[in-house]
């Protein structure tokens, strides 16, 4: 049975935690993005199909791959981040139910036989696992720069297309494009200089019913 964690961690996750547009020069370890995965790999998903794909562009060369695909106002803060993730979900994620749900055989022809359930399914659970790399990424003492303003298609073009590399499968490249980009997150370590006044937000009674 899980115990209340303490304010100080409550205030990192939550209350004082802020979305960064504004970066220290300080790296991000490649270690330290083995360890968020590692933590954020146990959260939930549907099925336990664990449907997100994640592409961690470290180098000066990858993030100028990904500067086309910038909506204007989003290029200055994702070139200068340390890191910027594409969150990216894939449709044939049941592929590995097998090895991640082995005691529901019978679930993999459930989504193999409906690519429109596949998907939607493929792009929920890949934003859940999202928000859990914000919240694992804060728990590790990163800042978040989460963020849409960009086009999909391009991202897609760029890393995920027939011929790309391939994400844990046994040839070297994806032979066809089925892995898509959901939604892109800057991390690092914020400079809070740049930080405006925190916006508001909705309270209980407008934005939750007790039924």
């Amino acid at each position: 049975m899980g115990e209340p964690v303490d304010d100080r961690a409550l205030d990192a996750l939550f209350r004082q935690a802020r979305t960064y547009m504004k970066w220290q020069p300080r790296p991000v370890t490649d270690q330290t993005l083995r360890d968020l995965y590692d933590l954020l790999k146990w959260a939930p998903t549907s099925a336990n199909a664990a449907p997100a794909r994640f592409a961690f562009l470290r180098s000066k060369e990858a993030k100028e791959r990904l500067r086309p695909a910038l909506a204007p106002l989003n290029v200055e803060k994702t070139m200068s981040a340390p890191v910027t993730v594409i969150i990216a979900y894939d449709m044939k994620f049941y592929e590995q139910l097998p090895r991640l749900f082995p005691h529901s055989p019978g679930m993999v022809g459930l989504f193999q036989g409906n690519p429109e359930l596949a998907e939607s399914t493929a792009k929920r659970n890949s934003s859940l696992q999202g928000a859990y790399l914000i919240m694992a990424a804060r728990a590790l003492g990163l800042d978040c720069g989460p963020m849409s303003g960009f086009d999909p298609a391009k991202v897609d073009e760029e890393f995920f297309a027939a011929g790309k590399p391939c994400f844990g499968c046994d040839q070297e490249f994806f032979p066809e494009g089925h892995v898509k980009t959901n939604f892109l997150c800057n991390l690092g370590y914020g400079d809070p200089s740049a930080l405006h006044p925190r916006l508001p937000r909705l309270p209980f009674n407008e934005a939750c019913s007790l039924l």
